[in-house]
C-alpha cells in the first residue's frame, strides 16, 4: 500500500498486504481517529498499525481495522522493532516468547506449531491469505507477526482450531527513498545478509524490494544449509479513490534434515510407560541420529500476489486479494525409531538404536481469491462495522513416499550401535509407500457486523459457510476417492467497555477441519465396518473465552483471559497397530500478557499461559486422564528492554516451559526448562547500529521442540549472534 503526504487516505478492510508503513507519528494519528469508528473527518487516517515499539493497536488480519481493544478474543502480536532487538529469525523463535503457543520439531523440515493445545502444519496465513505448505518460513519481509488464538473459521476458513499465525509484510511508502542493510555471524559460524530498499516511482506510486541470504549452522553434527530469498514489491494509488499492490516472492532454502535424539534406551524388562515414562536420552547434544548427506530438504517456491483497493465513498470500501504460488519440496531423511511391537521397543539392548527413513516429494499449486466490501456508518443510535466477504481457491497437490530398505537389514528397520557418531550402512529408497494427487476446491461467504450501543457496549456477530470438496488420486492402490463437506462457522462476542481504554468481553466461535488431514494429500476407504475418512465428519473445535484488556496511557497494554476449547470427532491413535477411535480433547486454561514501555526509555513483554489439556472418550491407563500432546501446563515469557543512553541499550530475556509429554500415550515426558536470553545494543550514529545477542545464556542443556517419542530436539548450548545494520 502506498502513502502520500497530503492528501486524505482511508484505508479498509484491511487483510495484510494493505497495511501502512507509517512513520511513528502518522501511527498516533490513526490511533487516535480510530477511537471513533462511526465518525468520519476530512483529515483521518483510519490504517491498522501499531505504536512505537512492542505494542501494536490493530490486527492486519481481522479485515476491518478495529482495535485490538475491541476485539473479543486473544491476538499476540510481535512488532518489527522486538523481531530486530531479539534477533528473530524464524517462527519457532517467536513462539518462545508467545504465552499458549510452542514450536513443534516438524520432522526437520517444516514450522509445526501448537497452539491451545492443538497441533498444526497448514495454520499459517500472509496478510490473511492461507500459507499451509510445510516449510520454514523467513521473517525477512515481515513488519508484524499476529498469533490469533482460539477457532478463526470465521475469518480466516477451515482449520484454526487452536488459533493461527498470520505474517503482515513490508509495503511501499510513495513519500520517501529508503533503505537498509544488515548483516549478522553467530558462534557456530551460521550468517545471514538481508536488504531493504524502498524508491518513490513517481507521486503516489513507489518499488520496495526485501532480500535475504543466509547460511546455516549449528551445535548438531553435519548440520548446514542456505537460504535465498527475494521480494520486490510495486505500490500505486489509481486516482483518489483507488490503489494496487502487486507482489512477487521467491523462497530457494535447502538445509540439512535433523529430527533429534531418541527417548532414552531400556530393555524390554523395563518399557517407557505411562506409570514410568522415559526421559530424553541424554549425553548426546550434538549427535545426528541420521546421515550425511542423506538427511536433507529442499524447497522451491514462487508466490505471485496482486491486490486491489477502492473506495466509493467515506462508508463504504472495496478491496480484493488474489495470489497464485507454485511449490516445489524435497524431504528426506533418517531417523530414530521405537518401532513398537506390543509395547515392547525393538531395540534389544540399551546400548543399539534403531532406525527407520524415507523420502518425500511434493509439488503444489495454489490459487486463492478472497473480496471483502466494508461499510460503516449507523442505524438509529447503533453504529455499524458490516463486513461481507467471499474467498474462493483451488489446490492441486502431487506427494509421493518411498521407504526405506537398509542393505545389512533387508529391511526398512535397522539397529545400530549407540556411538557418536552413529554410524548408518548402505540404504536406498526403493519402496513406494504412497502416491497421490490431489485437487481441492473450496468456497467460502462471510458476513460479520460489529455494532456499537452507546460508548459503552459493542457486540459483535458472524458467520461463514464454506464448501469443501476434496478429490484424491491414489495411483498407487488404483483408487479414486472423493467428499464434499458445507458447513457453518459462527462467532459471537460481547464487548463492555467501563472506560474508553478498558474492555471486558466474552464471546464464542467455531471451526472445523475436514477428515483429510491439515494437508489434503489423502483420503482412506471404509473397509468392512471400520470407517476410512472418506466417510467421517470433518473434527469440530469450539472455544468458549472470557477476557479483559487494559491500555495504559504511556503505550502499555494489559491483557488476560480464561478459555475453554473443545475439539470433538477426532481420530487419535490408541494402539500399537494403529487402530483409530472417535475421540477429543478439551483444553482450558488463562493466559495473561503485559507488553509495551513502563517507561519512555523501558520496554516489556511478558506473559503467562496455564494449559490444563485433556484427552476426552479416549482409553485411560490406570483410571489416570491421558494428557494433549506437547502442551506444557505452564510457560512464561520475559523479555525487557532498556535505554541506558542516547546511544546504548542492554536487554534481557527469559523464558520457561514445564514439563510436557511427546505424544498422545503419555510414555515420554520431555522434561520442563528454563533459559535466559541476554543482548546489548549501541547506536555507532544515526544510521548504524550494532547489537549482540547471547542465547542460553548460562549453557543450560534442554529439550525445546519434539516431534514424537524418539524425535526430541536438543536446545543450542550458548550462542553469541553479533548484527550489524547500515540505514540510509
Amino acid at each position: 500500500m502506498i502513502l502520500s503526504h497530503g492528501r486524505k487516505i482511508r484505508v479498509m478492510a484491511m487483510s495484510g498486504a494493505a497495511v501502512l508503513a507509517l512513520q511513528a507519528g502518522q501511527a498516533h494519528a490513526a490511533e487516535e481517529t480510530l477511537d471513533d469508528a462511526g465518525a468520519y473527518d476530512e483529515n483521518e487516517i483510519i490504517v491498522t498499525g501499531e505504536k512505537d515499539g512492542y505494542v501494536a493497536i490493530s490486527s492486519a488480519g481481522l479485515k476491518t481495522g478495529t482495535l485490538l481493544l475491541d476485539t473479543p478474543q486473544t491476538v499476540s502480536v510481535i512488532t518489527r522493532e522486538q523481531l530486530d532487538d531479539q534477533a528473530l529469525q524464524d517462527i519457532g523463535d517467536i513462539l518462545r516468547y508467545t504465552p499458549g503457543a510452542s514450536i513443534g520439531q516438524g520432522e526437520g523440515n517444516r514450522d509445526q506449531i501448537t497452539i491451545r493445545g492443538q497441533n498444526t502444519t497448514a495454520d499459517f496465513f500472509v496478510d490473511g491469505i492461507r500459507d499451509d505448505v510445510q516449510y520454514f518460513r523467513p521473517l525477512y519481509n515481515i513488519e508484524r507477526v499476529e498469533i490469533h488464538k482460539g477457532p478463526n473459521a470465521m475469518i480466516f476458513g477451515r482449520g484454526g482450531g487452536g488459533g493461527i499465525i498470520n505474517r503482515v509484510t513490508k509495503s511501499p511508502i510513495a513519500a520517501q527513498l529508503s533503505g537498509s542493510v544488515s548483516g549478522s555471524v553467530d558462534s557456530f559460524g551460521a550468517f545471514y545478509l538481508s536488504g531493504d530498499i524502498n524508491a518513490p516511482v513517481s507521486e503516489g506510486a513507489a518499488f520496495r524490494i526485501n532480500g535475504l541470504y543466509e547460511e546455516f549452522n549449528n551445535h548438531r553434527d553435519f548440520f548446514d544449509g542456505r537460504r535465498f530469498a527475494i521480494n520486490p514489491t510495486f505500490g500505486a494509488e489509481l486516482g483518489e479513490k483507488s490503489r494496487l499492490l502487486l507482489s512477487y516472492e521467491y523462497v530457494d532454502d535447502d538445509r540439512g534434515v535433523d529430527r533429534g535424539n531418541p527417548a532414552e534406551l531400556r530393555t524390554a524388562a523395563r518399557p517407557c510407560s505411562f506409570a514410568d515414562p522415559c526421559g530424553p536420552l541424554l549425553g548426546f547434544r550434538d549427535t545426528l541420529f541420521g546421515q550425511d548427506g542423506t538427511n536433507l530438504t529442499t524447497l522451491q517456491a514462487h508466490v505471485l500476489k496482486l491486490r486491489f483497493e477502492h473506495e466509493f465513498s467515506d462508508q463504504l470500501s472495496f478491496n480484493s486479494t488474489t495470489q497464485y504460488g507454485n511449490y516445489d519440496k524435497l524431504y528426506r531423511n533418517i531417523y530414530p525409531t521405537d518401532a513398537r511391537i506390543a509395547d515392547i521397543r525393538l531395540t534389544p539392548a540399551a546400548d543399539s538404536v534403531t532406525l527407520d527413513g524415507y523420502v518425500d516429494t511434493t509439488t503444489r499449486e495454489n490459487f486463492v481469491t478472497q473480496g471483502n466490501l466494508l461499510w460503516t456508518g449507523n442505524t438509529g443510535i447503533f453504529g455499524h462495522t458490516l463486513l461481507l466477504g467471499y474467498e474462493y481457491g483451488k489446490q492441486q497437490s502431487d506427494n509421493a513416499r518411498r521407504n526405506i530398505l537398509f542393505a545389512a537389514s533387508n529391511s526398512n528397520l535397522i539397529t545400530v550401535p549407540l556411538a557418536d557418531p552413529v554410524i548408518v550402512t548402505a540404504s536406498s529408497f526403493p519402496v513406494i509407500n504412497r502416491n497421490t494427487r490431489s485437487n481441492l476446491d473450496f468456497l467460502s461467504l462471510y458476513l460479520q457486523d460489529q455494532i456499537r450501543i452507546g460508548e459503552h457496549f459493542e457486540i459483535i456477530g458472524g458467520v461463514r459457510f464454506d464448501r469443501f470438496d476434496l478429490d484424491v488420486n491414489d495411483i498407487r492402490n488404483g483408487r479414486l476417492l472423493g467428499r464434499t463437506d458445507e458447513k457453518f462457522s459462527p462467532r459471537f462476542g460481547a464487548i463492555y467497555k467501563p472506560q474508553e481504554n478498558i474492555s471486558i468481553y466474552a464471546s464464542y466461535s467455531k471451526s472445523f477441519l475436514p477428515r483429510s488431514g491439515d494437508q489434503f494429500l489423502t483420503l482412506t476407504p471404509t473397509v468392512g465396518t471400520t470407517l476410512g475418512t472418506v466417510d467421517l465428519e470433518p473434527e469440530s473445535f469450539e472455544n468458549y473465552e472470557i477476557g479483559a484488556k487494559w491500555d495504559f496511557a504511556n503505550g502499555l497494554s494489559l491483557t488476560a483471559s480464561l478459555f475453554r476449547l473443545d475439539r470433538d470427532n477426532q481420530a487419535t491413535l490408541l494402539d500399537n497397530q494403529g487402530n483409530a477411535t472417535l475421540s477429543g480433547s478439551r483444553t482450558e486454561g488463562f493466559e495473561v500478557q503485559l507488553v509495551g514501555k513502563l517507561t519512555d526509555k523501558w520496554q516489556i513483554n511478558a506473559g503467562y499461559s496455564y494449559l490444563d489439556g485433556q484427552q476426552r472418550n479416549a482409553a485411560t491407563v490406570a483410571g489416570q486422564d491421558l494428557r494433549l500432546f506437547q502442551v506444557p501446563r505452564h510457560m512464561a515469557s520475559l523479555w525487557t528492554k532498556y535505554d541506558v543512553s542516547e546511544k546504548f541499550a542492554a536487554g534481557l530475556g527469559v523464558t520457561h516451559q514445564s514439563s510436557q509429554f511427546a505424544t498422545n500415550d503419555n510414555t515420554v515426558r520431555i522434561p520442563a526448562y528454563t533459559r535466559v536470553d541476554a543482548a546489548l545494543y549501541y547506536d555507532v550514529s544515526e544510521k548504524v547500529q550494532v547489537q549482540l545477542n547471547i542465547e542460553n545464556l548460562f549453557d543450560d542443556t534442554y529439550f525445546p521442540s519434539v516431534h514424537n517419542n524418539d524425535n526430541i530436539s536438543t536446545g543450542e548450548p550458548i550462542n553469541a549472534r553479533l548484527t550489524v545494520k547500515v540505514g540510509f
